[in-house]
């Protein structure tokens, strides 16, 4: 919509101010402004039908489901419970309350334990749109719109381990924990072979695997180790990555106008600072905003 106002504002521009012409002397030139505003208006109008259609494929109830990933503390994935007010917070709630504020409905947030549940409920029709990191298995069921996170996984180790390097990490007998069903443990799997791999339900439950001796390594997003880390005497967190990738809005796969809106959505509250705000009030404040354009 924007696009086609500046465009038609600029063929007036251009009617108005030919060297040769002066608007309103001649007929034709009324005639041509004439069909200048009829393009416009009939952009709109299809515009507000395209919008009205995307909103009735997002939003099939009275309300915006927004299915979130719930840990002991809030990140630019994950939400936590405030003890005082029992009210959810973090970046992707947000995203949710500026989503459901946009659309003008109430909005429903629908927890669960980490982005694997998220994803196993979507044939369940239990939420409407979600921010979850993106993977290939998870193309199968979900349509990604634009990132607003570049995500990177790596290892904690243990206290007293010997692992140095994520090649390290990639030897028999090592044993790794991760969150299941979810993109980290999988490319964990791909880039460790070798070792022992135990889904937990989330990451509380994966660094209590670590600090009671249960595991030698915790795959999870970087900057989210270094914070576990200094909770965590004696544990490292090992340079590089083995999961180079994105957290991104998705829907539905067969939901394409609803992704549509919401990739637009993304790319406004990109722009607008909004993001970056919500990474600072979480304290995620190194993490990288990506430009819109990026590929999830």
């Amino acid at each position: 919509m924007i696009v086609v106002n500046e465009i038609s504002r600029r063929l007036l521009t251009t009617i108005c101010h030919d060297e040769n012409e002066h608007c309103g002397d001649k007929p034709m030139q009324l005639i041509k402004i004439l069909c200048v505003c009829t393009v416009m208006g009939l952009a709109a109008n299809n515009s507000k039908a395209d919008d009205a259609a995307a909103k009735r494929e997002l939003v099939p109830t009275d309300k915006l489901r927004v299915a979130i990933a719930v840990a002991p503390t809030p990140s630019v994935f994950f939400t936590a419970k405030d003890g005082t007010t029992g009210q959810y917070r973090g970046v992707t709630v947000d995203l949710a309350g500026a989503l459901a504020k946009k659309l003008g409905i109430p909005l429903e947030l629908v927890p669960y334990a980490n982005s694997g549940g998220i994803v196993a409920a979507v044939k369940a029709g239990s939420w409407d749109v979600t921010f979850v990191p993106v993977d290939e298995e998870r193309r199968k069921v979900l349509a990604f719109g634009s990132p607003y996170y570049l995500l990177q996984s790596t290892y904690l180790v243990a206290p007293g381990s010997n692992i140095a390097t994520l090649a390290d990490a990639n030897r028999s007998g090592v044993r790794i924990v991760a969150v299941k069903d979810t993109a980290t443990m999988r490319a964990s799997m791909r880039s460790s072979p070798n070792a022992i791999h135990t889904a937990v339900a989330g990451p509380a439950e994966a660094v209590t695997a670590v600090r009671e001796g249960q595991a030698d390594a915790m795959a999870f997003g970087s900057e989210s180790l270094v914070k576990i880390a200094s909770d965590l005497p004696g544990s490292r967190v090992l340079d590089g990555a083995f999961l180079n990738s994105t957290i991104a809005v998705a829907v539905p796969k067969d939901k394409q106008a609803a992704l549509a809106y919401v990739r637009t959505f993304i790319d406004e509250v990109i722009v607008s600072g909004f993001v970056r705000r919500a990474f600072d009030n979480v304290g995620a404040k190194t993490s990288v905003v990506p430009p819109i354009g990026t590929n999830p």
